[in-house]
């Protein structure tokens, strides 16, 4: 989305076009899947609700992408940390769950952090599109609606897991295929769909960099759905940001993003209340034998006596 193609330097502008590439390879991979364990096509829940899915998650595909005009990959990278967030709070609407105080802690922290990277970046870290502080806002917004739309995504495909014997590839299937309906629509609604496979066909390199992310969002989305699916939407969220590290500093490396020091700040918030959680979660299950231990010897002394 931001990097040019062609002698005239000239950049991509269809978003929805990228997003209805990902879906039909998704749709057509798991249809296949489906067909080759002979396995049912059949709509496992009612037809809306594998719609809300798409839905929402072609609002998000698209903020995602349209975001990357406006904001660099590292900083939309770090502030899709917080994904858990959004994740909470869809969980108590939807699902009626309740979060302990260290949670929202943890929530808390990974916010400040984000807000720092974006609020403070490198001075020469400037996307093309920009044109000052308005272009800036826009960005943010569009992250914003992208943590809240994939946060609604998440929660909802997991209230299907809980509330539907469905299978991966069933879920994936019917979302997937509502979303080729849809995008395809918005292309045509927009008069874009044929601008984007003129694009397209004049620049060759376009043609395989689509190929290759719709290959890779297709081998995502089985993951991902595994993963919502046994872990739960929360697990899923932090998994997503734990990793997030690693893409932002290949970005650094591969397009010489520079990051400021209140970026490197906002990193160290982030990934430090991350990993703290993981580290306090560990220490009860380390006391608990020793406690089981003591409970015994008070009993079998009770019983002797």
């Amino acid at each position: 989305m931001r990097v040019p193609y062609g002698l005239n330097k000239e950049p991509f502008r269809y978003s929805l076009f990228l997003v209805f590439c990902n879906r039909i390879t998704t749709s057509t991979v798991s249809a296949a899947v489906l067909l080759a364990s002979k396995k049912a096509l059949d709509p496992v829940a009612p037809i809306y609700k594998y719609c809300l899915i798409s839905v929402s998650n072609i609002l998000t595909t698209t903020c995602q992408y349209e975001a990357l005009k406006y904001v660099s990959f590292p900083v939309q990278t770090l502030a899709k940390c917080a994904k858990m967030i959004p994740v909470m709070v869809w969980g108590t609407v939807i699902m009626r769950k309740k979060y302990k105080g260290p949670d929202y802690l943890l929530a808390f922290l990974v916010t400040v952090g984000c807000s720092i990277f974006i609020l403070y970046p490198d001075g020469t870290d400037i996307s093309p599109y920009r044109r000052g502080r308005e272009n800036t806002i826009w960005g943010v917004s569009l992250m914003i609606g992208y943590l809240g739309f994939d946060g609604f995504t998440s929660t909802f495909q997991d209230k299907l897991f809980k509330g539907y014997d469905m299978e991966i590839h069933n879920q994936i299937f019917y979302t997937t295929l509502c979303s080729c309906f849809l995008s395809f629509t918005g292309l045509v609604l927009q008069g874009h769909l044929i601008l984007a496979i003129d694009f397209v066909y004049r620049h060759n390199d376009c043609l395989w960099d689509i190929v290759m992310l719709s290959t890779v969002a297709t081998i995502s989305q089985f993951f991902i759905s595994y993963t919502i699916r046994t872990f739960g939407a929360l697990t899923f969220a932090t998994i997503m940001t734990t990793r997030q590290l690693v893409s932002i500093f290949l970005s650094c490396i591969w397009f010489g993003h520079p990051l400021s020091y209140e970026q490197m700040l906002g990193a160290v918030i982030v990934f430090g209340a991350l990993y703290s959680k993981s580290f306090l979660r560990k220490q009860p299950q380390k006391a608990l034998p020793s406690v089981q231990m003591e409970n015994v010897q008070m009993e079998t002394g009770f019983a002797a006596k």
